[in-house]
């Protein structure tokens, strides 16, 4: 990155600085006036918060449009065709009269998403940016801002800016997986469904162990392909234990093409999800309030609304996965943040789909795996960008790597909602399938699977 030089006296306000060493990190710091205007100069030429979101788009707007839609930037040699995510409202500042500061996502149609620092001038409908640069890619951060003893401010390089993020291991990771169940006291006639994790261009899968009790076939879902094992179990079964090792070779996800899916398929409400009424609402007013008007601005309003709505908090009814549930509440686990953000996307006419599996500890190499874990995905610019809110809600600095990515060190078991194996439950169709179905004589009965793992490429 190149050098940014720039006389606080002339340019910055020396607190204005000390908002800008953490711009698009924590909440803007109350600006301090010029020394050298009065206050009814100051406030007649400063412009407001909308009048500067109001020039950054205008100026996005109009180079997009003859970028043939794109928004071009330069980082260092690279040019960069990006398209508009989100203006960081939270974020717009004055630094002067008519010196504005503004922050803002792009994303590359690869996924990637770069944060971009917009320097601009004039008064409000007359704004003109003068200076940009690229700040974070992915949530990381390429530079920080510090001050010499001349007090003019210039950019330091991150050093660490590659390594890893909180609990993300980026491109690729390779562990051991086991499901482990222990089955309860059986009297009379037992049914069992497992899900059976599939390899995908994501992930590679070898089933290296298995000891399944009672009869047992492969079966499949009509709907979304999944592998199932079921399995006839009777009283000698009782106590017996169920194990599958996988070993696992998974790589990062970003936006892809899929072109074996419609995406008119994932419009349609579910059991737990529904659509149109009080979700289309939502949506309207969350798009409508973010002003978004583009596929991307769009799904990236809803991730925004539910995070800002939203507790990851296992308490009362969590982990059904209810939309209506997580709209009421406004907490639960990662099934409550993507149904909702299914009903929500679905009523707003944005194809999404779901997907559970675990998520593989990066801090370690061994051990348990806290249960299960779910994202989701949506459809925009032709590809299926993954994204995964509740991780998002609960590390804020991560709110942008997780949407459009998921992270290496995980593995998908099943996809979709309502799943029908055949034979189908008598419970019904499964709402989402991570742990096992055992129904005793037609009753359900909960039981809750061991994961653990091996990583086998070490990380440090």
């Amino acid at each position: 990155m190149n050098k940014l030089l720039f006389k606080a006296g002339l340019f910055f306000p020396a607190l204005i600085i000390a908002v800008l060493l953490q711009a698009c990190n924590a909440n803007s710091a109350k600006k301090e006036k010029p020394a050298d205007t009065n206050e009814s100069t100051a406030t007649a030429q400063r412009a407001s918060a909308e009048e500067i979101e109001a020039g950054i788009r205008k100026h996005i707007d109009e180079k997009t449009a003859e970028g043939k839609g794109f928004f071009h930037v330069m980082d260092g040699d690279r040019e960069l065709k990006l398209k508009l995510v989100r203006v960081h409202t939270e974020y717009i500042s004055n630094l002067g009269p008519g010196s504005h500061f503004a922050c803002v996502d792009l994303a590359e149609i690869s996924g990637d998403v770069y944060d971009v620092d917009f320097f601009l001038e004039g008064r409000p409908g007359e704004m003109k940016v003068t200076r940009t640069s690229v700040h974070k890619l992915n949530g990381k951060p390429f530079y920080t801002w510090k001050q010499r003893p001349d007090k003019t401010w210039y950019q330091v390089p991150v050093e660490d800016a590659s390594g890893t993020l909180l609990g993300v291991i980026e491109g690729e990771d390779e562990f051991d997986f086991f499901y482990d169940v222990t089955l309860p006291e059986i009297e009379g006639r037992a049914e069992v469904w497992l899900p059976l994790a599939q390899s995908d261009p994501f992930q590679e899968l070898e089933i290296r162990e298995m000891e399944l009790p009672g009869k047992w076939k492969k079966v499949k879902d009509g709907k979304y392909g999944n592998l199932i094992l079921y399995s006839l179990l009777g009283p000698e079964d009782s106590g017996k234990k169920i194990h599958i090792a996988y070993h696992v070779k998974r790589l990062e996800k970003a936006a892809y093409e899929d072109p074996a899916s419609d995406p008119a398929d994932y419009l349609h409400e579910a059991e737990l999800i529904p659509v149109g009424g009080r979700f289309a609402e939502i949506a309207e007013d969350a798009i409508a309030e973010r002003q978004a008007h583009s596929e991307l601005t769009r799904a990236r309003a809803l991730y925004d609304y539910i995070i800002d709505n939203m507790e990851y908090k296992k308490a009362w009814k969590y982990g059904t996965g209810d939309a209506n549930y997580a709209c009421d509440a406004g907490i639960g686990n990662c099934t409550e943040f993507h149904s909702f953000f299914l009903s929500l996307a679905r009523s707003a006419g944005i194809p999404a789909r779901f997907a559970i599996g675990a998520a593989i500890p990066s801090a370690r190499n061994e051990g348990g795996v806290d249960g299960y874990h779910c994202w989701a995905e949506f459809y925009a610019e032709g590809k299926w960008w993954p994204i995964d809110i509740s991780e998002g809600n609960k590390y804020t600095p991560l709110a942008t790597y997780y949407f459009g990515h998921h992270p290496a060190n995980r593995i998908e078991l099943s996809r979709g909602r309502d799943i029908r194996p055949d034979p189908l439950p008598a419970s019904g169709p499964i709402h989402f399938f991570a742990y096992p179905v055992l129904e005793i004589n037609g009753e359900s009965v909960s039981v809750k699977p061991r994961f653990s793992f091996q990583r086998t490429i070490k990380k440090s």
